[in-house]
């Protein structure tokens, strides 16, 4: 049975129109449901809001009949073309075209810089300090467009970019690209996506870790999301690949290698992923084919030092800090090492088709870097406070530690066919894995970690070996519109999520006492705030990384969030007001000739250099596009012929300035990036 069929089997619904029944899920005592119109109320952003009438943009095609009940046939139907171009369509359409925006008129070309290699500096050449081989040899060294060339290399640093995208030939292809997003070296800085010079990752195309496990024969092709942990700075060094078979793998850079797999259960096709503020869990929205009902695969992660892996103890060694031994669930940096899936949390009756989930701790960016050790001041290192000394669980449970790890956390989920979103308690989670690690004997704790293994009884033991650590469904809410993207807060201060819905609106739903770390929340907290208008469509809502200053972010970078609409062919900044109940669009979205189809975007992180680059995943144009929209500053690199000088550094040649962009044999659909160890 063909998706269109299918689709023409249920109609094609439009973006208006009513919500649901309202009712809650079967046997859930707990679960609470309310219907919510999101199309009014709240603050309009500033500049260039959604034009057209609501609703009056169709969605390609549903799982859904007219009373919002799932049709089986249509549902299993589509759940097979999440890696195909009709999943796109089914998750982010409609594109520009479809609202007649396709053409560039009005719009603006932005300024880009030449390419300059670094070639001259490579160890090839006399006095070459770049561990390359020039072009001429055979070799690639990268270019840089920013600064002036000098042989030393200074501080330096690297952001790498995981891109998912719909190979034109998924046999050819993996469908997850493996990029740098900027560097910063030798006096120069670099902001065109293109490969990293430092390994081979296939020109860039072909993610290497994913071409290892199809090596192994793990089928790691045809991807339906990737994605890695926000809530901490600088230290979720890689990301996690979802594919359309249910098998999740790991991927990273050239100085963050280990490589973990998990396979979800037959019959569940996952559909997007959330991983939590540290690492600690991954989140999957699945549709389960078998019994038509949404839900959420929790998988414990692991982190450990470069190149260990769990069945190699010998090799631990204290690698940027991170633990000295597995232990899934807890903070750590992010170089998963092992995986577990847990369980599968059943979402409301009336949610059995999720299309997107964002997670949050509640935990500033600041605690989670925040771990005391013997002997040291404010440092981030685990390592030196291994879990086999009694005194050190103390510190975590009840002493100096015990600010530095996730108490609460809310993932938010939404169905776009469904037009609902579902708010889950993941207290249950994160109080239960506390009181394992920290609390109790340290013989059972000995015991405890002794016992890891595959099996239910195990640790970590699963969810049908312990029930109470299962996360909650606290709530659900009908929707007037088709909700499209959704963000959860990762900060401390006021715990929000953002839930964009198709007609151009970004609602404000306030979480309550969900995120304290000393307990509390209640459903009726849950409630919506206020909205804010940006572009029609919009597909994706990214994290503002953590920025030095206030040359861009006047009110600091945690008021803020990046929209992409696919609609309107344009990304917005929107700054919230300082109690987040409200917000504006800022004067000059991104908007530019060379952008096709935008559908995501991820803002680059930095260490010892302020710089402000945004990497684009341009569907229709099949390419990674990156744009400069505020100074890079030299922190770092200060001194006489040093580029880039504090306070102002190297501005923009404009008011946005294209970094370039990198092509690939498909279709981008979303982005992952960080800072590299």
């Amino acid at each position: 049975m063909s998706l269109v069929l299918a689709a023409a089997l249920v109609g094609c619904g439009g973006g208006g129109g009513g919500g649901g029944t309202g009712t809650t899920a079967s046997g859930s005592s707990n679960v609470s449901s309310t219907t919510q119109a999101d199309g009014v109320g709240g603050a309009s952003g500033g500049a260039g809001g959604a034009s057209g009438a609501t609703g009056t943009v169709p969605i390609q095609n549903d799982v859904v009949d007219s009373t919002v009940n799932v049709v089986p046939a249509a549902y299993r139907e589509t759940a097979l073309q999440f890696s195909k171009a009709a999943g796109i369509e089914y998750r982010y359409g409609p594109s520009a075209a479809t609202y007649g925006k396709a053409g560039n008129s009005g719009l603006p070309t932005w300024g880009t810089r030449g390419d300059q290699s670094y070639d001259p500096i490579s160890i090839r050449n006399p006095g070459g300090t770049r561990g390359c081989a020039p072009a001429n040899q055979g070799g690639y060294c990268g270019t840089w467009q920013i600064g002036s060339l000098q042989t030393d290399p200074g501080d330096y640093s690297s952001s790498i970019l995981h891109t998912a995208y719909i190979a034109d030939a998924p046999a050819a292809h993996v469908g997850i690209s493996n990029l740098q997003a900027i560097n910063m070296a030798h006096n120069t800085f670099a902001q065109k996506p293109e490969p990293s010079w430092t390994v081979d990752y296939s020109n860039g195309v072909d993610d290497s870790a994913a071409v290892s496990y199809v090596a192994r024969g793990l089928g790691a092709r045809e991807p339906v999301a990737v994605g890695r942990c926000y809530g901490r700075s600088g230290w979720c060094t890689n990301s996690l690949m979802v594919f359309q078979n249910g098998l999740i793998a790991t991927t990273g850079s050239n100085t963050s290698t280990n490589r973990a797999t998990v396979q979800l259960a037959a019959g569940k096709v996952p559909t997007a992923i959330a991983v939590t503020g540290s690492n600690e869990f991954a989140l999957v929205t699945v549709w389960d084919t078998v019994n038509l009902k949404g839900q959420i695969a929790v998988i414990a992660l692991a982190s450990l030092c470069d190149g260990c892996n769990p069945d190699n103890p010998s090799g631990w060694y204290n690698h940027w800090g991170d633990w000295g031994n597995v232990y899934p669930g807890l903070p750590n940096l992010g170089n998963t090492a092992y995986m577990k899936v847990l369980g599968y949390v059943d979402l409301p009756d009336n949610l059995r088709a999720p299309t997107e989930i964002s997670s949050s701790t509640g935990i500033a960016f600041e605690d989670y870097n925040r771990t005391f050790a013997p002997g040291t001041n404010n440092l981030q290192n685990y390592y030196a406070l291994p879990l086999t000394d009694q005194n050190n669980r103390t510190s975590f449970y009840s002493g100096v530690n015990g600010g530095a790890y996730a108490r609460a956390g809310v993932a938010v989920v939404i169905s776009k066919s469904e037009k609902r979103a579902a708010f889950i308690d993941l207290r249950p989670l994160f109080s239960y894995y506390r009181e394992k690690y920290f609390g109790g004997s340290q013989s059972d704790f000995n015991a405890m970690i002794a016992s890891r293994g595959p099996g239910a009884s195990q640790w970590p033991y699963t969810f049908d070996a312990v029930a109470s650590q299962k996360p909650a469904v606290i709530k659900t809410i009908d929707m007037e519109n088709r909700p499209t993207a959704v963000n959860v807060r990762p900060n401390d201060g006021p715990r929000r999520a953002f839930i964009a819905t198709q007609e151009g609106q970004l609602h404000i739903y306030d979480l309550g006492n969900y995120l304290n770390a000393s307990g509390g929340g209640a459903a009726a907290e849950i409630v919506r705030k206020g909205g804010v208008t940006v572009g029609r469509n919009p597909t994706h809502i990214a994290y503002v990384k953590p920025h030095d200053g206030t040359k861009v972010y006047t009110q600091g970078f945690e008021r803020e969030v990046i929209v992409t609409s696919r609609g309107d062919r344009r990304i917005d900044w929107v700054q919230f007001a300082a109690d987040f109940n409200s917000g504006v669009v800022r004067a000059n979205p991104l908007t530019d000739t060379r952008l096709v189809d935008p559908i995501a975007a991820e803002d680059a992180e930095n260490h010892g250099t302020e710089s402000y680059v945004l990497s684009v995943a341009d569907y229709g144009g099949k390419q990674v596009s990156n744009y400069r929209y505020g100074p890079v500053v030299f922190w770092t690199n200060q001194g006489s012929g040093k580029a880039c000088q504090p306070p102002n550094g190297c501005a923009t040649n404009g008011t946005f300035e294209f970094g370039g962009s990198f092509a690939l044999p498909g279709g981008p659909f979303q982005v992952s990036g960080s800072n590299i160890p």
